[in-house]
């Protein structure tokens, strides 16, 4: 299967909510996403929902269904530019943290899209 089958299948299964931070995603319209959401496009922006793979590629991952789930670009970016990547549960148990501070993403971002997928 194509890694955008395998997003999209992800992405249903998970409800359209990142895997990481649990923050609803959009995959087709950006602007339509901002303005449901009455945030900016480029707040908007980091909720494209990407294809993560838990076991990174670099690590021997593979593209296969059990191996890939939806995050949102700013969770799946973040998570890979750490000098040290973390396991997927690690990073989702520091999101998660972060989160629950409401320090993930910016405040305006948690008023408005907080507890959509909860």
């Amino acid at each position: 299967m194509c890694i955008q089958t395998l997003r999209r299948a992800a992405a249903l299964k998970q409800n359209y909510c990142c895997w990481y931070c649990d923050f609803q995603m959009w995959e087709r319209n950006c602007e339509e996403f901002a303005r449901k959401h009455s945030i900016s496009v480029g707040e908007a922006k980091r909720f494209q929902c990407t294809a993560e793979h838990l076991i990174a590629r670099r690590d021997g991952g593979t593209d296969i269904a059990s191996n890939i789930v939806a995050a949102c670009l700013f969770c799946n970016r973040t998570r890979h530019r750490m000098p040290s990547a973390l396991t997927h549960k690690r990073y989702r148990h520091r999101v998660s943290r972060a989160i629950r501070k409401k320090k993930w993403h910016p405040s305006s971002i948690h008023a408005a899209l907080g507890g959509v997928c909860r």
